[in-house]
């Protein structure tokens, strides 16, 4: 009788629900894919690599360039023919929120628009699409109740983990999109962000990496308990390193503007803040940089980097450029080329620029052809390219502190970070992941270095 009733209980029971993510653009959305699915989670949703198997499938979407949202109309059309029948198509993130209307019009399968500050909402609107006939939109900006009803522990992605502190814009950068797809500038409370790394550190996470599209705009109020003035990146920064087990502190991406004195000292003083910054500077001239509304010259930046090197002399700079904006002329490209000299960066992303609907930028005179934009692009990326790997080529013969993430794709191999984010890999058994071990380098490549394994101990 015992096994009958199992056997019934288990006709039963419910099938297990599977949800499908495709995820384009930044950490931010990375981070956010994550969230959702740890919303569905209890709902009954594991997630599933497999298009074909999912009866919820989300498109996680970037608006920063136009070719990234035209990506999403292309999935949309390839699912259609790939999807289970009976299951729910959304499409949320930022082309969501700027092209909610238009994504309906032009992609009636579609049972769901949802932007990025209503996540929190996404199993109340599930179960709404289920009710409703036709497309369920919601885009409205509520970034604080997003971070109120995402608290609580998440699985530990790896030994690496992403933590939003901050979200949106206030700098309204003519050719940007995130103003008006994330909202204004809004910081997560001090509190709710050291209960995450706790929890994340709790579960083996040592690297964890602060997020905000200018999270060094963050501010809040000192933990319960903790008396002062509101803080800054630098003291958060400072905090999360007396955390147990949390041994390597990242952020990005930050602004010029927003690079204060405290931020500059933590770098110096505090040895868990890494020594890697990503500063977008966009371009080269002064002239450029007004007309995109960045309200720093290229000679604020270049003495802010200065002032960054002496507080810690072994610091990577990474970047940002927009190649072509409106007016950009031969003259101001080649002032892009010598601050890029100037500063000499370890990495950096460079695009041609792209008009987005909404922005200034896009009804600016002086537009610059393609193919002159294709040409300054090349001769940018060559000259970034030969700075990485001048970089990268520096560290032949150091030993450096490394944190393992997972195996390599050799028998035998691990691969992990360097303290300047660079990919490592090495000979080592797979009781090292998680950790910290000296490696000396010996080979480096465009996208990564390798090396062994030292007898030195590690940093």
């Amino acid at each position: 009788m015992t096994t009958t009733s199992s056997t019934l209980a288990d006709a039963t029971a419910p099938a297990p629900k599977r949800v499908h993510f495709k995820t384009w653009g930044c950490q931010m959305n990375a981070y956010d894919t994550e969230r959702m699915a740890g919303l569905l989670r209890p709902l009954g949703y594991a997630v599933t690599e497999e298009a074909s198997q999912a009866d919820l499938l989300i498109l996680n979407t970037c608006h920063i360039r136009e070719k990234a949202a035209e990506k999403v109309y292309s999935e949309l059309g390839r699912l259609k023919a790939q999807r289970k029948p009976g299951s729910k198509l959304a499409v949320a993130g930022c082309v969501a929120q700027a092209e909610g209307a238009e994504i309906t019009a032009r992609a009636p399968q579609v049972d769901l628009v949802i932007g990025p500050q209503s996540y929190h909402r996404l199993p109340e609107l599930i179960a709404r699409s289920a009710r409703e006939a036709g497309e369920v939109l919601h885009t409205e900006f509520e970034a604080e109740a997003k971070f109120d009803a995402l608290e609580g522990e998440r699985p530990a992605p790896g030994v690496s983990a992403f933590v939003t502190v901050q979200e949106g814009c206030d700098k309204f950068c003519t050719f940007c999109v995130v103003p008006y797809t994330r909202g204004a500038e809004v910081g997560r409370a001090t509190d709710r962000i050291v209960s995450e790394v706790r929890a994340l550190a709790a579960q083996g996470v040592r690297e964890v990496t602060l997020l905000g599209q200018n999270v060094n705009a963050w501010r809040g109020a000192p933990p319960a308990g903790i008396g002062g003035e509101a803080w800054g990146l630098g003291q958060l920064c400072r905090h999360l390193a007396l955390i147990d087990g949390i041994e390597r502190i990242r952020f990005t991406t930050s602004h010029p503007n927003d690079m204060d004195d405290a931020l500059i000292r933590a770098f110096a003083e505090e040895p868990k803040l890494m020594p890697y910054l990503h500063l977008p500077v966009q371009s080269g001239s002064t002239k450029i940089l007004k007309a995109m509304n960045r309200r720093h010259t290229a000679e604020d930046y270049l003495r802010l980097i200065e002032r960054i090197r002496a507080a810690r002399p072994d610091i990577a700079i990474s970047g940002d450029f927009i190649v072509g904006f409106p007016g950009e002329d031969e003259a101001a490209f080649e002032e892009t080329m010598r601050l890029t000299r100037e500063v000499g960066y370890a990495a950096c992303f460079s695009f041609k620029y792209s008009r987005r609907p909404g922005t200034p930028g896009a009804t600016m005179p002086k537009q610059v052809a393609e193919d002159a934009k294709a040409e300054r692009l090349a001769r940018l990326q060559a000259l970034l390219d030969q700075q990485r790997l001048d970089f990268n080529r520096a560290q032949i013969g150091r030993t450096l502190p490394v944190l393992f993430e997972a195996e390599g794709r050799h028998e035998g191999q691990l691969k992990g970070r360097s303290p300047y984010l660079q990919a490592v890999h090495a000979d080592a058994p797979a009781t090292l992941i998680g950790q910290i071990a000296a490696v000396e380098i010996d080979a480096a490549a465009q996208m990564s270095l390798s090396g062994r394994l030292s007898v030195v101990a590690a940093a």
